[in-house]
């Protein structure tokens, strides 16, 4: 039987939105390597490094979000909890790493450490939506 590109994985992820997400993390973990360059060097160009990783993983997110709300909003077998739960961890990705970006746009001094520990936050969430969308056994593959 020919696999379908459309099939869901169990946590209530489609695969496109393992696709973005697979996007968005590595640009997230980049925004927390960065910021770590930053607390050990001062180089201000490492801050740079991190605002613009962060938004390139936010524009990785924000499909993903949009993805995932017309999903649950459209589809009526969408309405469960799994894809809620994706909804949900996609949506707190979004609104905390655009806070996140809000504290990379300070200045050098005024974005540390809050924004090294928002980087932290937004990475783990980012990193375990990934874990979260990929591990289990895949609705509708074949056994």
């Amino acid at each position: 039987m020919a696999a379908r590109a459309g099939r869901r994985t169990a946590a209530g992820f489609h695969l496109y939105h393992v696709v973005l997400l697979a996007c968005a993390a590595p640009l997230f973990l980049g925004g927390l390597l960065s910021d770590l360059a930053y607390a050990r060097t001062y180089e201000i160009q490492w801050l740079n490094f991190a605002a613009w990783l962060i938004a390139g993983g936010m524009v990785f997110a924000g499909i993903a979000l949009v993805w995932s709300l017309l999903e649950v909003l459209l589809r009526r077998e969408a309405r469960r909890r799994g894809p809620l739960v994706g909804l949900l961890l996609l949506l707190a990705i979004f609104i905390l790493g655009l806070l996140n970006s809000f504290m990379h746009a300070r200045d050098a001094w005024g974005a540390m450490p809050a924004g090294l520990i928002m980087s932290v936050v937004v990475a783990a969430l980012a990193m375990a939506a990934v874990w979260l969308s990929v591990s289990g056994d895949r609705i509708g593959a074949a056994a």
